[in-house]
């Protein structure tokens, strides 16, 4: 099931107002026109920022997302009826024959078991073409990101419109192996009302990572820095094989 700060109406449209810069998906946007991609799966769209992007620049797009209220509000985004929009997860996705699939963001790291993890590299797959392309980032698990999830580091206080100031911060409840959960918090000034979202992610070593992708049918390419958080985040380029 999606994380309520996904699922939720109330929270879903004050994603994106409290995470207003999206150049990381710059360097995606500019991984399209390297591999020159037509037809492009947007994994775990969200609220549809980067698919309207890439609608926007004429590309075809479908977006996938199992949060109804995420997609709600991707609909509603200029561009957005340039994209086809689908409900569900990785491994309900028709024969799409997409050129390039891209999981941005933490998308690659909720398929917390190594069965759920082979099943939408599987899924992933079988929507592309042949050959077709595989990209997606993780954090590298050395960097110990979730140090700085703390209420201290994370606090902010921000006027959205339509919704009013809200107070939002993280915190970390749980380290166990490979696993973090941590809470985000938010507080509506408006109401008083205080919604919380919790969420795992699965931490992978690149090795991991590389040993999946052959288990699923695909090549490793290449594994590149992340622009937007240099030696923090892989960022892995897969290839559809035989």
């Amino acid at each position: 099931m999606p994380d309520p700060i996904f699922s939720d109406p109330r929270l879903a449209k004050i994603y994106d107002p409290l995470d207003p810069d999206r150049s990381d998906l710059d360097v995606y946007v500019a991984m399209v026109d390297e591999f020159g991609a037509r037809r492009v799966l947007d994994v775990g769209c969200g609220t549809g920022t980067f698919a309207c992007l890439l609608a926007e620049r004429g590309v075809e797009v479908v977006g996938m997302d199992p949060a109804g209220a995420s997609l709600d509000v991707a609909r509603a985004k200029p561009g957005a009826d340039r994209v086809r929009w689908i409900l569900g997860d990785a491994t309900t996705l028709p024969p799409l024959q997409a050129d390039l699939a891209i999981m941005t963001g933490n998308v690659a790291q909720v398929f917390l078991t190594d069965e759920d993890w082979a099943a939408a590299l599987a899924g992933i797959r079988a929507a592309l073409r042949p050959a077709g392309t595989l990209v997606f980032e993780i954090r590298d698990p050395s960097r110990r990101a979730w140090r700085e999830w703390d209420r201290a580091r994370t606090y902010a206080v921000t006027d959205v419109p339509g919704a009013g100031v809200v107070e939002s911060w993280s915190d970390v409840l749980e380290v166990a192996g490979p696993l973090v959960t941590f809470r985000h918090t938010y507080v509506f000034a408006s109401d008083g009302a205080a919604l919380t979202s919790d969420s795992t992610l699965r931490f992978r070593s690149r090795e991991e990572v590389e040993r999946s992708l052959r288990e699923a049918g695909f090549g490793c390419r290449e594994v590149r820095d992340a622009p937007d958080r240099p030696g923090r985040e892989l960022v892995f380029v897969a290839n559809k094989v035989d």
